[in-house]
């Protein structure tokens, strides 16, 4: 298998790390296959859209999701490191509120699956970060919702030592009470 998958406290979501082929010329990994990801992971996914952020150390973005065409994402990093967050949005879910975090570099390779229900957030722990991730469903900026990165209800323990940098939109997220839910 080209995967390896690691679950977490919450069963949904995902740790995949690829099989890496190294020497002293480089590496060689391959970052995605469908039919490998549907056969590790159980699941019968469709990516419509890719997106590459970069961004400076420090940068905090999310937390995101869309409330209507909600989107599953494949994270990764290319550049630089990350501390990335998956948090339960579905209201019926036994982990609604809770959080997965795992940093993602350009060292582990390590992948993220977040399922579609989830809120999504990164803050960028390198000089810079080149963040790239597939999603199931595309962009709608009409349902983009935000939840406040720092919200006490849900408590992600962020790295220490970083006063995180945030968008106007990131700045005016509300709190999980707030935010709409999803109904499972």
């Amino acid at each position: 298998m080209p995967y390896t998958v690691t679950l977490t406290h919450i069963p949904d979501v995902l740790i995949l790390e690829p099989k890496v082929f190294g020497d002293s010329r480089g590496f060689f990994f391959e970052s995605f296959n469908q039919q490998d990801f549907n056969q590790v992971t159980g699941l019968d996914v469709n990516f419509v859209q890719d997106n590459h952020s970069r961004s400076a150390k420090g940068v905090l973005r999310g937390l995101h999701y869309q409330i209507k065409q909600p989107q599953g994402k494949l994270v990764r990093v290319v550049r630089g490191a990350v501390f990335d967050v998956a948090v339960d949005l579905r209201k019926s879910s036994a982990t609604f509120g809770q959080w997965v975090g795992v940093e993602l570099t350009e060292d582990n390779h390590k992948q993220l699956w977040v399922p579609p229900g989830f809120a999504h957030g990164f803050v960028v722990l390198s000089e810079t970060a080149d963040f790239l991730y597939k999603t199931t469903d595309y962009y709608a900026p009409a349902h983009e919702r935000c939840i406040a990165w720092d919200d006490p209800v849900i408590g992600i323990n962020w790295p220490q030592g970083l006063t995180p940098q945030l968008s106007v939109k990131d700045q005016t997220g509300l709190t999980l009470t707030e935010a709409g839910f999803f109904a499972r």
